[in-house]
Formats: C-alpha cells, structure tokens, sequence
C-alpha cells in the first residue's frame, strides 16, 4: 500500500505489476479509482459555466457523451485534467485524486461570481461514490454478463445509466490505459457495506478479470501515451 491523492492504494496485488499489467492487454483488468471524485454541475447555464472555466466545446458536446478537458487557472495554467460528460439534464464531471481541495474552490469562487451575475447554476461533489474501472479487450463481454443494457451500442466516451449486479450505476466506456474499457461510479446504497463492493466482488469471480494496482495503472498509461496530473501536467505546464 502507498499514499497517493490523501488514499492509501495497492502499488500491486500478489501476481505483480508485469502480469497485472499484461492481462489488462490481453484480458481484463479492474481497477479500484474511487478516490476519484465525481462532481455535478446543473443549472440551465451549467454549459456556460464549465465553459469559463475550461478549454472544452461543451455547448457542442451531444447527450450522453463526454470529453476530456483541463480546468485552467487565469494565466493559462492547468489545475487539474478531468471528464466531463452532458447527462442530459446536468454535467459530470470527475476529477483527479486529492485535487478537491484546490479544483472545488476555484470553481466555488468563480460559481459565486457567476450566480451573483443572475445566471443558475450550481455544484455538488458526491464524495461517497465509488468508482471502479474495468479495462481490457474482454472488459465489454464481461460487463454485458452483468447487465441488461446493451453495451456494444455504447461509443467511446459515451456514458449512460444501467443496472450492474442491479445496482443503478453511472457507466462510461472510457478509462486510463489505452485500452477499451468502462469506468462505473456506484451510489454507496443504505446497506451497511458500499455497494461497490458487491461489482468489485462479483466482477473478481469472473476468470477474465484480475484486479490491478497503481504501479500497472502507470505502466498502461505510460505505454498509451496518457498524462499523468502532477507528473506530465501541472500549475505551469500545460503541454
């Protein structure tokens, strides 16, 4: 276990980064990312909002898809890389481990600003959200095993609500290797256990899947040519 983002996150499990890190390529890899932080912008003048504050055409973006963008700070510098997705009647935005104590107050102090001008707009972080990533060729099969929804429709970068192991989830077909994949933000539930340890739990049971820690996590994107926030992109480096 290692800190990273204010977590404490396996670097690897017991069959080591390598394969970890190969049966990704060839199989499917699950991911444990929920020190993530998904974020929900509404208002009917959310798309103006994000736009003030970062390089994505999200007036341009359709239903149900989504983008990657750089929120930005006034001299051009990135705080922070993120996803934001158009869920129709709100974005969804999710932003990077342990940045939420610099990226929810630049956009609380510009939202201020914004509202104060007549404009609605609002935001709600949803801390208690967990995220998992499943990653791989066989990550589409996998996942169709456990729901009704018919992923093959979904594009890369599209996202839509479906039932996983029966619980109502928030699923992307996107990731952070390279390869196709999902990433799946699942509500905690009333239960006494979050209920993404149910997925976790019973996506593990399937032979295809392997779980995956930090150090294959970087390898992958490394090798995908995905930049990493604090290390490839920062406050004064932007390309």
């Amino acid at each position: 276990m290692a800190a990273f983002g204010g977590w404490d996150m396996p670097i690897q499990y017991p069959e080591g980064i390598m394969k970890s890190h190969l049966h990704t390529r060839e199989s499917a890899g699950l991911f444990d990312v929920s020190h993530m932080l998904g974020v929900v912008v509404r208002g009917a003048d959310r798309v103006a909002f994000m736009e003030s504050l970062c390089v994505a055409d999200l007036q341009a973006l359709p239903a149900g898809m989504g983008t990657l963008s750089v929120l930005t700070n006034e001299s051009g510098g990135v705080i922070d890389d993120m996803i934001v997705t158009n869920a129709g009647d709100h974005l969804y935005m999710v932003i990077n481990a342990g940045h939420e104590d610099k990226d929810l107050p630049h956009m609380e102090e510009h939202l201020k600003k914004f509202v104060a001008s007549g404009k609605d707009c609002s935001i709600e972080s949803l801390p208690k959200n967990g995220i998992l990533a499943l990653q791989g060729p066989k990550a589409a099969s996998v996942l169709q095993s456990l729901t009704k929804a018919d992923v093959s429709q979904m594009a890369f970068m599209s996202a839509q609500k479906m039932d996983v192991c029966g619980i109502e989830c928030f699923v992307a077909r996107s990731g952070y290797t390279g390869e196709d994949g999902f990433e799946i933000a699942v509500p905690p539930g009333s239960g006494p256990n979050h209920q993404v340890t149910t997925i976790w739990s019973t996506l593990l049971d399937k032979p295809e899947v392997m779980p995956v820690g930090l150090g294959a996590r970087d390898s992958l994107r490394l090798e995908a040519g995905l930049c990493l926030y604090g290390n490839d992109l920062d406050d004064v480096v932007s390309s």
